[in-house]
């Protein structure tokens, strides 16, 4: 991959102050501000259209396969992109005030570069 690829994971906890404040709300609240959350989603995606090497998506449960075996396992990672831009500072700055934590009660989008593969 070029070294302008970054990779982005949006984060949240299930057990963090914000989701449950999401939970809370009722239930025609919760619905509305989804609606609102999926909408602000799609703007974002359509003005960084032109950065976007993959939309990717929603994360569903984790096994972790280790020397060990496979084991279930909870983390904070609930979606995923790729993006193109010109630094890994352009890339961070593509996700201020995204609906992922401005809206939904997401925690954060932590974004690093793709590296090449060593000696590819």
């Amino acid at each position: 991959m070029p070294n302008d690829t970054y990779l982005a994971v949006f984060l949240g906890s299930k057990t963090s102050p914000q989701m449950q404040a999401w939970e809370a709300l009722p239930e025609a609240e919760r619905k509305a501000r989804e609606q609102e959350g999926m909408a602000a989603w799609r703007v974002w995606a359509s003005c960084h259209q032109g950065a976007t090497v993959a939309m990717g998506g929603p994360l569903g449960k984790t096994k972790r396969t280790s020397a060990k075996g496979v084991a279930d396992i909870a983390n904070e990672m609930g979606a995923f992109m790729v993006v193109r831009a010109e630094s890994h500072e352009a890339a961070a700055k593509m996700f201020e005030n995204h609906p992922h934590f401005t809206i939904f009660p997401g925690e954060a989008v932590e974004i690093m570069p793709v590296l090449p593969i060593p000696g590819a």
